[in-house]
């Protein structure tokens, strides 16, 4: 019978190592044991704090401010999936506050931001040179705004889910303009004179087919 606490035997176990532990203070490096993120900058009491980079295996990073552990303040991160790249405010590992998203399929968004979704007041490229600048929420042109679109006309007035509905005003590229309003029997009128928008008289288009609608 084996003696109890055979040095052989004992030899034969596998080792377990202990997890290396991220640095303490000042600057390090530490690659998480799952292999997926990798932190180059400072740390505080054992956590990320300060300046620093946070890279992702599939090519994402995010390089700025954090604090106690956490994605806060300002910084710049890339996703690799979509290719986006905002840089702007954080707060808790969420675009929040203002900033600026670049899309990789063209266009761009500068304003307020709220748990990664446009919200407040912003300016919206796209793709086709399209620019709004207004209101948003929950990532959509809501409330009241200006767009100019790339055949030339312009609209100004509300918003709501990303569509043209109750007053505003619709100047043409070819110099027509309509005025609309959720009351009237048509969704546009034309507007009559040469007068600034803000103060001409309307009637009903005579022909609604041809009018723009919401």
């Amino acid at each position: 019978m084996e003696a109890a606490g055979d040095p052989y035997q004992a030899s034969l176990q596998p080792r377990r190592h202990s997890p290396r532990l991220p640095p303490r203070n000042g600057y390090g490096v530490y690659v998480y044991p799952n292999s997926f993120f990798r932190y180059e900058g400072e740390w505080k009491g054992g956590k990320k704090h300060g300046h620093g980079k946070l890279l992702f295996k599939d090519g994402s990073y995010y390089e700025g401010e954090f604090v106690d552990g956490e994605i806060t303040g300002e910084g710049c991160q890339h996703w690799a999936w979509s290719g986006n790249t905002y840089s702007g405010q954080f707060v808790l590992g969420e675009p929040q506050g203002h900033g600026v998203m670049k899309y990789k399929a063209g266009g761009r968004y500068e304003g307020e931001l709220s748990q990664g979704l446009r919200e407040g007041q912003g300016f919206l490229e796209d793709q086709d040179g399209q620019v709004y600048q207004g209101s948003f929420h929950d990532n959509k042109r809501h409330g009241r705004g200006q767009m100019i679109f790339k055949n030339g006309d312009k609209y100004e007035g509300d918003w709501v889910r990303d569509q043209r509905q109750g007053h505003g005003v619709l100047c043409c590229a070819d110099g027509s303009t309509y005025k609309s309003a959720p009351e009237a029997d048509f969704p546009y009128s034309v507007l009559k004179s040469d007068e600034p928008c803000a103060t001409r008289e309307t009637e009903v288009c005579p022909n609604a087919c041809a009018c723009p609608n919401g």
